[in-house]
């Protein structure tokens, strides 16, 4: 039969046109909002981040939206390092496994026209590390290849000394220059002498930049440092990251040597040296004020240690041909009996010295010096640079020749002058570089620190140098970089922060700046800096003055010089060599932060005016003008430190509010 109509079919039929248009437009609106909601919970589903590379430890992933890698820490997943990636378009969706897939050690993906990528699990640095090599290749010679490492949550240490040195490197600022030594004395805004291509993050993390790379580094305060190959060159960014369970456990990146040797050879460590500021006009002149300088020390009874005469100093006594070699040897010591002399030299020579003309005159001679690369049919142009004001030659560390000329020189001088120690100046830098030159392969970046540093070695462990990069190894010390006379960063706060940073590279036995600082500051001639200047340095491997203490303050600070010296030869030099042991076997550094016993907890990572002397000795001196109290943690929980001056006990893992320190103490504290 007939099959009936549906009432609703009956009631549509019969409604208006308005509402059969209200109808469509509700069914068509009920469409879009299931097509959304589908698409959402897809998004939803869909994880912002995606495993790229797994390993048994850790491993690394991409993020989607802002293009970044992630290292994380397994099982628990735990955020240990965020690299936001400048080199491709952030917008691109996660890279898919591509032709690695069949190596689960490994992962690739290029960028169409852009860059190509390579993650690759690597032999791990250390027990219980784990590693991964990151290789950016660029595809186009005008991709600038650069990788920024997040300081959010997260403290750096490591990479270059800078001018107002901090500790961490979080709230330092620097913008995108070569990574390669300088004299921040003349240039503040470049970086400092001591560098090595290693960052040490707080949550465990290490950044190791091989040596061949080409690199640019940036500082932007408390967001990120950044790694960046030069514009328009097309040379690969090729890295490690290596994931410690924390900080302490982070593998070191620089070898050690035999420190215990060098320390038994090198009188300074247990007496100090004293500067020598007087008249250098004329050799004459130059002996009378050493030996005036002598007989006040022993006047003061401070008649140990070794004078250190300057590069101009020791140029206008190498000049004075003034009796035969034989009668030299024999009266030069008495200069400085019964101390012992240093002098100075650098790898320059001004071009109107006789040093400078005579070399031109030999035919062998014309390779000693650096020079720009010869047009073909030409001679070569000596490299000219400026050092202390005048026009010179650098020495030309490429050529066997130069380097062993250069190096019986300084023979000839130390024994001609009875000196025991030399101090080579002007170590750091690329003149290269800096004059935008192309230089030599072999001294592409640090290149001529590097072999520099090597030949100086050779003339034993009475050797200075004022740079160091890839040389910890090296039995050398090495000068900290000039200090001003004031309380500020690039002054007294300066210290600590530059103690931890050289020993953390490897550079442990340095010689720091005069007590007092060297450079104008704000306060010259202050004696409570120069009495909590001296507190610290007390506790360092050397001890230098500038100015002696009879010219800056009264009897007491002089009394208090003697004291600290012998604090220093009885109790701070066998905890040098107990500890140098531990650097030789371990790579442990000598001097340590407080993190190093507490390196999970938060609040030591940020501490930049305390430093333990291996595990066992805690410094924490005032670093504030006018203040006789501070704030101190005591690191490592379960720990308990004594006080050396008052006797007191406290527990490790907690923050001695307001501690007494008047200007005779130090606060020092022994586990």
């Amino acid at each position: 039969g007939q099959i009936p109509e549906s009432t609703w079919t009956l009631g549509f039929r019969e409604m208006t046109e308005p509402w059969k248009g209200a109808v469509g437009c509700l069914g068509v609106a009920v469409f879009f909002a299931m097509t959304i909601g589908i698409i959402s919970w897809q998004a939803l589903e869909q994880s912002p981040e995606e495993w790229v590379l797994r390993g048994r430890d850790a491993g690394m992933l991409w993020e989607r939206g802002r293009g970044a890698l992630l290292l994380r820490a397994l099982p628990a997943g735990r955020p240990v390092l965020a690299i936001a990636v400048g080199s491709v378009p952030a917008t691109e969706p996660p890279p898919p496994r591509d032709r690695c897939w069949h190596d689960g050690g490994q992962f690739c993906y290029s960028w169409e026209e852009d860059a190509e990528l390579r993650l690759s699990l690597e032999p791990p640095a250390a027990p219980g590390t784990e590693c991964y090599g990151v290789r950016w290749t660029p595809l186009r010679p005008d991709v600038t290849l650069k990788d920024c490492f997040s300081m959010a949550n997260v403290s750096w240490y490591g990479g270059p000394s800078i001018h107002a040195q901090r500790w961490p490197l979080n709230g330092a600022e620097s913008p995108a220059q070569p990574l390669v030594s300088g004299d921040l004395s003349t240039n503040p805004d470049g970086f400092g002498p001591v560098l090595e291509r290693y960052f040490l993050g707080s949550t465990g993390v290490t950044v190791t930049v091989a040596p061949n790379v080409s690199l640019l580094l940036s500082l932007e305060s408390h967001r990120q440092f950044c790694l960046e190959t030069p514009a328009g060159r097309a040379e690969p960014l090729h890295y490690q990251l290596c994931v410690s369970a924390d900080v302490a456990a982070a593998p070191s990146e620089c070898p050690a040597y035999s420190p215990k040797h060098l320390m038994r050879n090198f009188p300074p460590c247990r007496s100090p040296i004293w500067r020598y500021h007087g008249p250098e006009g004329s050799a004459a002149k130059i002996k009378r004020g050493l030996r005036s300088l002598v007989r006040r020390l022993k006047r003061h009874r401070l008649q140990e240690g070794v004078v250190a005469l300057g590069e101009r100093g020791t140029a206008v006594l190498a000049a004075a041909d003034l009796v035969p070699s034989e009668r030299r040897k024999r009266q030069a010591p008495a200069l400085v009996e019964p101390l012992e002399l240093s002098i100075t030299l650098s790898p320059y020579a001004s071009v109107t010295s006789p040093l400078f003309l005579h070399s031109l005159h030999g035919g062998e001679a014309t390779g000693y010096w650096l020079s720009r690369q010869p047009r073909p049919g030409s001679s070569s142009i000596p490299l000219l640079t400026t050092w202390k004001g005048q026009l010179c030659a650098r020495l030309n560390v490429t050529s066997e020749a130069a380097l062993g000329w250069y190096l019986a020189r300084a023979r000839r001088l130390r024994q001609a002058l009875g000196a025991t120690y030399v101090a080579f100046e002007g170590v750091e830098g690329n003149s290269f570089l800096e004059q935008d030159v192309p230089a030599p392969a072999e001294l592409a970046g640090d290149g001529y620190t590097e072999v520099l540093a090597a030949a100086l070695a050779t003339l034993g462990n009475g050797t200075v140098i004022s740079a160091g990069t890839r040389s910890s190894h090296l039995p050398l010390f090495v000068q900290m970089s000039p200090l001003r006379s004031d309380w500020s960063h690039t002054g007294l706060k300066g210290l600590i922060p530059s103690v931890l940073h050289y020993s953390l590279l490897g550079y442990n036995f340095f010689i720091p700046d005069p007590v007092g600082g060297s450079m104008a500051g704000a306060t010259p001639g202050d004696p409570e800096l120069f009495v909590r200047w001296l507190q610290i340095v007390t506790f360092l491997p050397v001890m230098a003055f500038g100015t002696p203490p009879w010219l800056c303050c009264d009897a007491w600070v002089l009394n208090l010089t003697r004291q600290c010296i012998q604090r220093h030869q009885d109790f701070v030099v066998p905890l040098l060599l107990k500890y140098s042991e531990e650097w030789q076997s371990l790579g442990y550094p000598i001097f340590r932060p407080a993190w190093w016993l507490s390196p999970t907890d938060p609040i030591a990572f940020t501490i930049e005016d305390e430093f333990l002397i291996g595990d066992e000795v805690l410094v924490a001196p005032i670093t504030e003008k006018g203040q006789t109290q501070r704030d101190i943690y005591l690191p490592g929980e379960g720990h308990l430190w004594l006080d050396t001056n008052t006797a007191r006990v406290f527990d490790g893992g907690t923050t001695l509010r307001n501690y007494s320190a008047s200007l005779a103490e130090v606060p020092v504290f022994v586990k």
